[in-house]
């Protein structure tokens, strides 16, 4: 089993998007493959026309009464199911914190799935937190969608620092890739010719900024489900999913 997180510090640069249409175009393969919405607001969770809500809430997973399998729901895609977002997981760095190994939770909770899945992707919520950093510990890719901009930049370099500045987590597998990208603006051009040069990891793929993906929430579906395989916004999902499966295995984390 291969755990793929979505994240970055920020919000709104195309992580719920990311986790969505790679987890879809994973399953469209025929992997067994399995979306966890870790974000209390439940973007990923409506996509899928789920109700975002787990019976005992965040406690009841945490403390293991309530086994991962129970909580999946399956969704409207063959291979792919949803373990749906809770409101109660805004507070799940409080409970995390009351267990004795805080920090390796998920990777404890998700290793059962392993004979269930072959792949298992993180729709994270934006911040850096404990709930950041069982994902980091649990994720063999952290994928970083970003925004070409400097403020994106800038919580990217603040994510290496910390990923090398706590105890097994400077090998981390972290790939950003740029997200709505508008090659219109100059600022745009200039950061996606200049920020790889500091990331040798940074992937070739991007994703355009286009109003296809904004409809993903009226059609509750991931894009590539609805567009024509032409699609260019599909066609750059594609490219990012044959990409990330390439740099594992080149690493051999695999």
């Amino acid at each position: 089993m291969k755990i793929i997180a979505s994240y970055n510090i920020k919000g709104g640069v195309g992580k719920t998007a990311t986790a969505v249409n790679l987890a879809y175009l994973s399953a469209r393969e025929g992997n067994r493959t399995l979306i966890w919405d870790l974000d209390p607001q439940g973007a990923a969770t409506y996509y899928f026309r789920v109700k975002p809500k787990i019976r005992g809430g965040t406690r009841a997973l945490v403390s293991g009464h309530r086994d991962l399998d129970d909580l999946v729901k399956g969704t409207d895609f063959e291979s792919l199911d949803l373990l749906p977002a809770d409101f109660s997981y805004r507070n799940m760095d409080l409970v995390l914190e009351e267990n004795k190994r805080p920090t390796k939770q998920l990777q404890k909770l998700l290793a059962p799935m392993g004979i269930a899945y072959d792949y298992v992707f993180l729709d994270c919520p934006p911040s850096i937190s404990l709930v950041s950093e069982n994902v980091f510990r649990a994720s063999h890719v952290l994928l970083v969608p970003m925004i070409p901009t400097t403020l994106s930049a800038r919580t990217l370099d603040q994510l290496q620092e910390f990923l090398e500045g706590h105890d097994g987590l400077g090998k981390v597998n972290l790939m950003p890739f740029f997200s709505m990208v508008d090659r219109r603006k100059h600022l745009h051009v200039h950061l996606m010719e200049t920020l790889p040069e500091s990331f040798p990891t940074f992937l070739k793929a991007s994703i355009p900024y286009a109003s296809d993906v904004e409809r993903m929430g009226l059609n509750r579906m991931p894009l590539p489900a609805y567009t024509p395989p032409s699609n260019p916004v599909t066609r750059a999902y594609e490219a990012l999913w044959t990409e990330i499966k390439e740099g594992l295995a080149k690493t051999g984390r695999w």
